[in-house]
């Protein structure tokens, strides 16, 4: 079987059937952006938020929203097995001078949750998962 990464699927992880709340925070030297995906009734609402640093406080600015159906979502979630991110802990490279930092916080199958956290080293499918948010987010403007 072929999933949408365009990868043969392999080997059996534990399934993600269904999803509360799952966010992402990236910074860098310049940015601090977050991501939130939350169930709203039977779709998924995935944001992006602009954290923005005025007179010493963030200041959390939507940038963009889209609704799209929680299928499409569970099945990013499972293609990316974001399950065997739980506990990823991605230490900075010691030559790499500058780079991102990311924190994963999520819920899902009711009350699992999964961390994950990294600077400049990332989880696999990493780069397929975010991709494919910023698409959602695209195809609604």
């Amino acid at each position: 079987m072929i999933n949408i990464l365009g990868q043969i699927k392999k080997g059996k992880s534990e399934k993600i059937e269904s999803f509360e709340s799952i966010w992402l925070r990236t910074s860098g030297m310049r940015f601090t952006d977050e991501h939130e995906i939350l169930m709203k009734e039977d779709k998924a609402e995935v944001s992006h938020y602009r954290i923005m640093y005025r007179e010493g406080k963030d200041e959390r600015v939507l940038e963009r929203q889209a609704l799209c159906d929680k299928e499409r979502i569970l099945k990013l979630l499972n293609e990316c097995d974001l399950i065997s991110w739980d506990g990823f802990q991605g230490k900075h490279p010691k030559w790499v001078s500058d780079g991102i930092m990311f924190t994963l916080k999520a819920i899902v199958n009711s009350d699992r949750e999964i961390y994950a956290q990294g600077s400049e080293n990332f989880p696999k499918h990493y780069r397929e998962f975010t991709d494919e948010i910023k698409k959602i987010l695209n195809e609604s403007e």
